[in-house]
């Protein structure tokens, strides 16, 4: 079973409990995208089927910012705008790779890539990423094997935050093409950075258009969960699969969500950048949490998304402290198993939902769980 249902099926069953578990924020979109449900029903054609790709209005906006922001020139790609990064995800790995082709994740992985890979009928090969959760580009080029189809880099990372550095990306994206294989670069939190961190998209390499795929969200940065909007670009000699895979699968995205997210979108960065200040207050509140309690936990580097993954020394199995975590202190948490993580006790900590109250009342609770595994 899925993670996120099971930690929410426990949080249900212990009224009270605290979630700093699953990776949403706090607020909603844009007043734009309420807007735009008005003006949608008045046009009928809008309630047909729509340009598979997306309503050209959206993709002019994504390309203009993909542009501005990302260095990226989308004329180098197919543009396909998906419902949410997952499909987008998927769609990629069902055009490049057949039945027993392996997939390169770097460990800590996002658990929906793992899960997708394993749908599809294909290998998931786990490579370790180093003590700060940072890309080990020597250990991936090791992993590629004859059946190799893809090596996936998730940064901003989530479950551990960490923002890999435009050195190594440039490294894994030349890595791919001098072994003929894809990048698929997870780009959904690059609007979540802290600290000075800077965020690198692989698609603005000169020539990654060959061989990468960027996939975006509107999700977590413009609070757009629930509406499904996501994109990817990707080489353009992919274009038939894809289509044919996404008309299978839906269609089109939805059309009154793409509507809105013309909207969402014309609010631009700035609109997200003034609410990552109530974020970063959480970051701060749990970073001073997690500092008190000392050798009890291991806590490398994190810049960017919203999470951190603690090593927690005592912990003993991730799964059994989280239902622990939930029943006795209601505080809920995410195991690290969930991500790869099975040689130690981690916790993935999310405090991109939580307001300042919230924040400092389920810090207490996790610190309180966490400092009562010493009496046994």
């Amino acid at each position: 079973m899925p993670i996120i249902p099971w930690v929410g099926d426990l949080i249900r069953s212990t009224p009270g409990t605290i979630s700093l578990g699953q990776g949403v924020v706090d607020y909603g979109p844009p007043a734009a995208a309420h807007e735009a449900l008005v003006r949608f029903c008045e046009d009928s054609a809008r309630h047909k089927y729509q340009h598979e790709q997306g309503i050209p209005a959206l993709r002019e906006r994504i390309a203009a910012r993909l542009a501005a922001e990302n260095g990226i020139d989308t004329d180098r790609y197919a543009l396909m705008v998906t419902a949410g990064g997952n499909m987008a995800f998927l769609h990629a790995l069902l055009a490049i790779c057949d039945q027993g082709d392996e997939v390169v994740l770097v460990r800590p992985y996002f658990f929906n890539h793992e899960m997708a890979v394993r749908i599809i009928g294909c290998r998931p090969v786990i490579v370790a990423s180093d003590e700060h959760y940072q890309l080990d580009v020597a250990a991936i080029e090791a992993a590629v094997g004859p059946r190799t189809r893809a090596v996936v880099t998730v940064s901003p990372n989530n479950p551990s935050g960490a923002v890999y550095p435009e050195f190594d990306l440039r490294a894994v994206n030349a890595l791919c093409a001098d072994r003929g294989l894809f990048h698929i670069s997870d780009e959904v939190y690059e609007y979540f950075l802290f600290d000075g961190a800077r965020h690198f998209s692989p698609g603005a390499i000169a020539g990654a258009e060959n061989h990468t795929v960027c996939i975006y969200s509107l999700s977590k940065s413009y609070g757009f969960a629930s509406w499904r909007v996501g994109y990817m670009l990707f080489p353009e000699p992919l274009l038939e699969a894809v289509k044919k895979i996404h008309d299978t699968n839906v269609i089109c995205a939805p059309a009154v969500a793409q509507f809105a997210a013309v909207g969402v979108l014309d609010a631009g960065r700035e609109w997200v950048e003034e609410r990552l200040e109530s974020i970063a207050t959480a970051r701060r509140i749990a970073l001073d949490a997690l500092s008190g309690l000392g050798n009890r936990v291991t806590l490398p580097r994190s810049d960017g998304a919203f999470y951190f993954l603690a090593r927690v020394h005592a912990g003993g199995d991730s799964v059994e402290l989280v239902e622990r975590l939930i029943r006795e202190h209601r505080i809920a948490v995410i195991p690290g198993t969930a991500f790869g993580m099975d040689d130690g006790c981690y916790l993935r900590i999310g405090y991109g939902a939580a307001d300042t109250a919230s924040m400092v009342e389920g810090m207490e609770r996790l610190v309180e769980g966490i400092t009562a595994l010493d009496a046994g």
